[in-house]
């Protein structure tokens, strides 16, 4: 079965320039070096991390490292990590900070958002998957049977262990773990004292601005179009979620965000959602719990995180 994953269309407009980054022991005082690059691939999106230093290759080295990291705690298909384990076992003992963090901001959203943001439609998600993979739509009455392993509310989550109390659950996080990565990458680098990174882990986080004493320019493609202003972030996140990104089916009709209350796929008359916040997870989060809902209902989501703007 072909794997279908969620998929974000963003470009980066940046001129080059210098960055002036707080010296420490181990990286050497400021100088002028011209923006350097590491481009890869981060959690199946495309992932780039760029800013000037003159030990930029060692600080990328390190990025990678922790990239692969946090890949080894969120992702669903490699089997070590601990999101792996967790929906295979239906527990993980003494779990990693990081994904206990990541589903307290779940649980955040969820809250927030009257539960249309919720990791546990994995399982319905799984079945979509499995029947256009087969040629035909899920029954009905199958969709309505797997909804009963979902529900974010059977999931028990303690500093030693997360569980699941209803067997056949799973959970994915493919709607805030890229976003919660660049957060972190963005952690590592400010604590290593750079002060002008751009971070794109299928969602932005940027640290500081350009070298050049400007934001940092991230234009958005909508799949069909690329936006005309581009987004200026400075200390500032950016994530952006297409809810016809990507289909089951071969005709291109059916959505890859579903509704947990329905399982039916989200209806959206945006062609892209993008909001800006602090943090990359609450800004991806909240772009996926956006695509189920109308305007009103958007506007009144963001109005319970002042620091969130729709862009």
């Amino acid at each position: 079965m072909p794997t279908i994953s969620r998929r974000r269309f963003l470009s980066i407009s940046a001129a080059a320039g210098v960055l002036g980054s707080v010296p420490l022991a181990a990286w050497a005082t400021p100088a002028k070096h011209p923006l350097q690059s590491w481009t890869g691939v981060a959690m199946g999106a495309a992932a780039s991390i760029t800013l000037s230093h003159p030990n930029a290759d060692s600080i990328l080295d390190r990025a990678r490292s922790e990239l692969d990291r946090l890949e080894n705690i969120f992702s669903l298909y490699r089997p070590h990590s601990a999101l792996f384990r967790l929906n295979s076992t239906g527990r993980v003992d003494t779990p990693p900070f990081e994904l206990l963090e990541c589903l307290g901001m779940c649980g955040l959203i969820h809250q927030a958002s009257n539960g249309l943001f919720d990791p546990t439609i994995q399982p319905i998600w799984q079945l979509y998957a499995e029947s256009y993979a087969n040629g035909h739509a899920p029954a009905p009455a199958l969709i309505k049977q797997v909804l009963n392993q979902t529900g974010w509310h059977r999931i028990s989550i303690t500093s030693n262990q997360i569980s699941f109390t209803q067997s056949g659950m799973a959970i994915t996080l493919n709607g805030v773990a890229q976003g919660y990565i660049a957060d972190r990458i963005a952690t590592l680098l400010r604590g290593a004292g750079l002060t002008n990174v751009l971070i794109n882990t299928g969602e932005f986080s940027a640290i500081g601005g350009h070298p050049d004493d400007k934001p940092w320019a991230v234009a958005i493609n909508t799949g069909s179009q690329i936006k005309k202003d581009a987004v200026m972030l400075r200390d500032n996140a950016l994530a952006t979620s297409l809810p016809n990104g990507t289909f089951f089916d071969q005709d291109g009709l059916i959505g890859h965000i579903l509704n947990p209350r329905t399982g039916l796929p989200a209806k959206s008359r945006r062609d892209s959602i993008s909001v800006t916040a602090p943090k990359a997870a609450l800004a991806d989060g909240l772009t996926t719990a956006m695509c189920l809902m109308n305007d009103l209902e958007c506007e009144m989501l963001l109005k319970q995180f002042p620091s969130a703007r729709l862009v």
